[in-house]
């Protein structure tokens, strides 16, 4: 399956939860981190349980300091 993340395509063999992608993918620290699947806020609660499906669109939104 096929899953888009910030507009960058990554082939997933797998079904894996948001967790899991961070984490194992991409990789990538789950602090600071927002994270939307076709445009909708999923709450970090959700992130172990939520499954990723074929042709999902995440946005990683990762806080940012400074005024």
């Amino acid at each position: 399956m096929e899953i888009t993340v910030n507009q960058q395509t990554y082939p997933i063999s797998e079904t894996c939860s948001i967790a899991h992608l961070l984490e194992e993918v991409l990789k990538i620290p789950a602090e600071g981190i927002a994270v939307a699947i076709n445009q909708t806020i999923i709450s970090k609660a959700e992130w172990p349980k939520r499954l990723l499906q074929d042709g999902d669109r995440l946005t990683l939104i990762k806080a940012t300091q400074g005024g």
